[in-house]
């Protein structure tokens, strides 16, 4: 059997209530720990982009859940530190062989989080179970990356940013932040939203379906997207509320404006080459 129908088939036996985390035995955390090992790996991924859109592997994140709901709370211990959670942090000593690097103090890589080669974490800063952070991205201080975010390679995430994580329902695909993007400090990036490729975000931006998208570039209003290749920087917008009697002035409500990157924005989110080294 594969480790997807492995999942699957443990799955359905959880739904019927005929597996739970007192019955579950060593063949069942077998598949569960051999599911979280692929996930560190980055072989297998909770989203993956097909045909040009990014969709969610059910069966993966079915996978995450049954971590949670066949297994019990137990006491682990982390820098002679007792916490209490039914899953370990993830064993770090692959890192310095592949180049990435981790500074002490508060860095969390939680069991089942893949974090790529050359790739930098400041401390501090959490990567939930499911989350995969790609080659040569860095996440830098008070980040958090959530559960199943897909985070691509040669990400800049400015300091004090946070990814949010979808893991239900388990068909929702979950935040996406593709290939060289570089996100200002303070952003904000939830609810499955898709940031497209070599795109550079103005600090403090908020990233959200629920929040229109006006790109210039192309004059058209997006919601749960920003394309490829842009800029893009909050705005607050008149709301329908207008005015009231409760205060003066009109209301406003957040918009994101995305236009060209460009050439010197690119120059300067590059990070300094003596940082890889």
């Amino acid at each position: 059997m594969t480790l997807e129908s492995e999942i699957t088939t443990l799955w359905d036996r959880y739904q019927t209530d005929a597996v739970d985390a007192d019955s579950a035995d060593t063949d069942a955390y077998d598949t569960l720990d051999a599911f979280l090992d692929a996930l560190e790996s980055g072989e297998v991924r909770a989203a993956e982009k097909r045909d040009g859109e990014w969709e969610a592997n059910t069966w993966v994140k079915r996978g995450i859940l049954l971590n949670f709901g066949l297994r019990a709370i137990q006491t682990f211990e982390h820098g002679g530190v007792g916490y209490h959670d039914v899953l370990p942090l993830r064993d770090t000593n692959d890192l310095p062989t592949r180049g990435t690097r981790n500074t002490p103090s508060g860095t969390v890589i939680r069991r089942g989080a893949h974090v790529g080669s050359d790739a930098i974490m400041m401390s501090p800063s959490f990567v939930n179970v499911g989350a995969h952070v790609g080659d040569g991205t860095l996440v830098d201080s008070c980040d958090t990356v959530g559960s199943c975010a897909q985070i691509g390679d040669d990400v800049k995430l400015g300091a004090n940013t946070l990814i949010g994580g979808v893991l239900e329902p388990v068909e929702s695909a979950p935040v996406i932040v593709e290939d060289g993007v570089s996100l200002g400090a303070g952003c904000r990036v939830t609810s499955g939203f898709v940031v497209g490729e070599n795109s550079v975000v103005g600090e403090n931006t908020l990233l959200t379906p629920r929040i229109p998208v006006y790109d210039l570039v192309e004059e058209e209003i997006l919601y749960g997207e920003l394309p490829p290749e842009r800029r893009a920087f909050i705005r607050y917008v008149e709301s329908s509320v207008g005015d009231h009697d409760l205060f003066e002035g009109g209301a406003y409500k957040p918009a994101v404006v995305a236009t060209h990157v460009e050439e010197q924005t690119l120059e300067a989110t590059q990070r300094e080459d003596a940082l890889r080294e």
